[in-house]
């Protein structure tokens, strides 16, 4: 006799009961290990594209000399100025603004300071940015996916209550004032962690399919991420600044994602294709000065 299944496969997401672990005198984070394997993806996916498309290899663990330091200072930047009063308010704490390894980097402002830093390793080489940023681009959402796993560890970012099967659960101390009651939330950060890996899977497909170049495999990872993004950000219950009755960060997606579509469609009427091997390395503007 076959016997019957009654309960749930999934009953609920346990969260982790712990985010620290003591080595010695060294503490390891979670969250800092989740960033730093998230980097380490990015680096190695696009060192591999990059080759693929012409380049040097080596070149993007020179750029990440640059980039990755400048990224964490502007995620860290974006996250205070949009969490301002849980560092600066009434009852915030001004030292916590520094304490990256307690969580809170925002993607917008790592991407566009690690852009600069990128920008600054590539004009010392010589070599133009739009082809850097677009054997990146899969690569970054692979790292964003991984990073968001320290989000899991630190019991931060989830979303509404919810009592699905995939519920997550979070500790009383971690709930927001008026959901202690509740125990089980969305668990946006495995939300976003899935849509990030297919966002690269999509990025990947589109830049062979279309053979694109001039940075718009790179504004492809960006509208499809922001596209999700909107989505998630609306399950969000952590606090946020709003406008109109939307978070702020779903009007960023909203600008950012435009931006990305001009972008496609202006740039792929003036240079359709893919740069050609030697504009990749540099090659051709030597020769042009």
């Amino acid at each position: 006799m076959i016997p019957t299944v009654h309960a749930s496969v999934l009953a609920s997401i346990p969260s982790p009961a712990q985010g620290v672990w003591e080595l010695g005198p060294f503490p390891v984070r979670a969250y800092a290990v989740a960033i730093i394997l998230g980097i380490a993806a990015a680096i190695l996916i696009g060192n591999r594209r990059y080759v693929a498309r012409g380049g040097e290899s080596g070149v993007m663990f020179d750029l990440a000399i640059w980039a990755v330091p400048f990224g964490i200072v502007g995620g860290r930047v974006y996250h205070v100025l949009t969490s301002w009063g849980t560092y600066f308010g009434e009852g915030g704490d001004p030292g916590r603004a520094i304490k990256v390894w307690e969580g809170g980097l925002g993607i917008w402002g790592a991407v566009v300071f690690g852009g600069v830093g990128i920008w600054i390793g590539a004009h010392r080489r010589g070599l133009p940015v739009p082809p850097i940023a677009d054997a990146l681009a899969p690569g970054l959402a692979i790292a964003q996916a991984v990073g968001r796993f320290g989000n899991w560890f630190n019991q931060e970012l989830f979303g509404r209550p919810t009592d699905l099967p995939w519920g997550l659960e979070i500790s009383p101390e971690q709930r927001p004032d008026g959901f202690l009651q509740f125990e089980t939330f969305h668990p946006t950060f495995l939300y976003e962690a899935i849509w990030c890996v297919i966002v690269a899977g999509l990025v990947i497909w589109i830049d062979r399919r279309f053979t694109l170049g001039h940075g718009r495999a790179f504004a492809t990872y960006v509208l499809l991420y922001c596209i999700g993004r909107f989505f998630i950000e609306g399950l969000r219950i952590d606090a946020a600044p709003e406008l109109l009755g939307l978070r702020w960060n779903e009007w960023v997606s909203i600008a950012v994602a435009l931006g990305a579509v001009v972008y496609l469609i202006v740039v792929g009427r003036r240079r359709p294709g893919r740069e050609e091997a030697a504009t990749v390395r540099g090659e051709r503007a030597m020769m042009e000065v």
